[in-house]
């Protein structure tokens, strides 16, 4: 996926909707240009067309937030990647650079064995001969397409790993990682009880952002693996925060 549409992504996710010609004029190509791009993102199922108009599929689906940075999340994801060795087992929890960890992991570390809430994932890494997931039980998000609830808790105390990779929504200094649900964050919560290490895997841009319910994970997170353009200062904090930072290159 190219610059432009990565952009067209980060204003409609931003907007929820937006006019055609504002987003032409915006990026400064010609209407015509811009109709092909949002046809190329419409086939791929991230956006739809409403007259004049294009709208963004969704937030909370991780085909969506696949789409955009997804080269910087590739990046992460094999960076992340060399922490797990062949034969291994890892819990991974939802989110897109999650999906793309698992499917690294998949395609790279023959033997591993991915315990997961995440459906997505599950259905994500199929495709890979020797795929191997475990699905932790319980209430279904459909949009998400995540396991959440009690049932979940139960679900994760049948196992304890060494690692936990999770997806985060924001940092904010005093509170630490954030989501953006109040079910998920303590389903990261219940399988960290079950994990010697957390690991968040996330794009430099989530911590420019705050969010609405903190992990408040119990022994906190370790780590965090995440892209390039991460700032000083957000450097700098995690850093006082006693979190190992890892930067994919």
């Amino acid at each position: 996926m190219n610059k432009r549409n990565n952009r067209i992504l980060e204003l409609l996710s931003e907007h929820g909707r937006m006019e055609v010609a504002a987003l032409a004029q915006l990026l400064e190509v010609s209407p015509v240009t811009m109709r092909k791009d949002l046809d190329a993102l419409e086939q791929r199922g991230v956006i739809r067309r409403e007259h004049g108009y294009a709208v963004f599929g969704g937030n909370d689906d991780v085909n969506n937030r696949l789409a955009y940075h997804y080269e910087e999340k590739q990046r992460i994801a094999r960076e992340a990647a060399r922490l797990v060795a062949p034969g291994e087992t890892v819990m991974i929890e939802s989110g897109s650079c999650c999906a793309l960890l698992a499917e690294e992991i998949a395609r790279t570390r023959p033997g591993a064995i991915i315990i997961s809430n995440s459906a997505f994932i599950a259905s994500y890494i199929r495709r890979f001969e020797g795929a191997h997931v475990v699905l932790l039980g319980g209430d279904f998000q459909n949009d998400a397409q995540v396991m959440v609830g009690p049932v979940l808790k139960v679900c994760a105390k049948q196992f304890y790993v060494n690692k936990l990779f999770v997806g985060v929504d924001g940092y904010h200094e005093r509170l630490g990682f954030m989501a953006n649900n109040h079910l998920r964050a303590q389903a990261v919560r219940d399988m960290a009880e079950q994990a010697e290490r957390v690991i968040a895997v996330t794009e430099s841009s989530k911590f420019g952002r705050s969010s609405t319910v903190p992990l408040a994970i119990p022994g906190g997170v370790c780590g965090v693996i995440t892209d390039a353009s991460l700032e000083p200062g957000a450097e700098a904090m995690l850093g006082r925060a006693g979190i190992e930072v890892f930067k994919a290159q």
